[in-house]
């Protein structure tokens, strides 16, 4: 693992997740197969390692976030879209509590999206803010097929632990299941949605995401555990099955069961 210390010139960004977006950090040390970002990310670092062996730390991002700030009309602020706020190195660096106490300050509503409990150590001041959601990304309950691709993100059973702990202590928090990976993450979806249930979460589903280079790593994977699997995949993925749309439907009907909000993204 490769961790550079780096300054940045800006920090609040426009974002389509929400009005703004904050990244402390660029790459991301979960390393997940199917992340998108990792082709958005090439565009603008200089980077040319495999997708989970760098991490460019934004040393900076507190004081600039503080003089952004002031010039910035309030709005929603969605952490993060591009890494994980909340990887390994944050327990030394501390970035993103940082950022929280700027945004806290200026009564800005946040959102965040995690694969790591490690977001509960800032539980203290998220329970501070009046606006506040707490997701985290779950695309399966076993940790067999969790650890295939994502091996070296928290298990999802800590991850379960952590969105009961923030319902208890009042902040509304959301599951993102997805990528729903096809023939693997369906034979979750009946504990993902009861765990929505308990913890009064929304439930957002999408299916896999092929930018540039995903589909090469995604195979990869596949071909190491279940080669028999490609196939089935290149038919879902390249061709106009009705997998998805399938899915879907069985996605909503077991949300209308458990009175679960859910929004499909695809």
């Amino acid at each position: 693992m490769i961790v550079d210390e780096i300054e940045c010139k800006s920090l609040l960004n426009p974002s389509k997740l929400a009005v703004y977006c904050i990244n402390p950090y660029v790459g991301c040390q979960h390393g997940c197969t199917y992340c998108y970002a990792d082709s958005i990310t090439r565009k603008f670092s200089r980077h040319s390692e495999r997708w989970g062996e760098f991490v460019d730390v934004k040393v900076n991002a507190p004081e600039v976030l503080r003089k952004e700030i002031k010039n910035k009309r309030r709005g929603s602020v969605f952490i993060s879209s591009l890494t994980d706020a909340y990887q390994p190195v944050e327990k030394k660096y501390e970035l993103t509590r940082k950022l929280l106490e700027v945004l806290l300050e200026h009564d800005f509503p946040v959102c965040i999206q995690t694969k790591s409990p490690l977001v509960m150590r800032d539980l203290d001041l998220l329970k501070k803010f009046k606006e506040c959601e707490v997701g985290f990304t779950i695309i399966s309950t076993d940790e067999k097929l969790q650890r295939i691709f994502e091996p070296f993100s928290p298990p999802a059973s800590e991850r379960v632990e952590a969105l009961k702990e923030l319902h208890e202590n009042g902040v509304k928090t959301y599951i993102f299941a997805g990528p729903l990976l096809p023939f693997m993450s369906e034979g979750s979806l009946v504990e993902l949605v009861g765990v929505a249930a308990e913890v009064e979460a929304t439930l957002w589903v999408d299916k896999l995401n092929l930018k540039p280079g995903v589909w090469e790593r995604v195979r990869e994977v596949l071909q190491r555990n279940q080669p028999e699997m490609i196939a089935k995949w290149e038919e879902v993925l390249f061709s106009k099955s009705s997998y998805y749309a399938n899915l879907r439907e069985r996605v909503v009907r077991l949300c209308k069961e458990k009175n679960v909000e859910c929004k499909v993204c695809f």
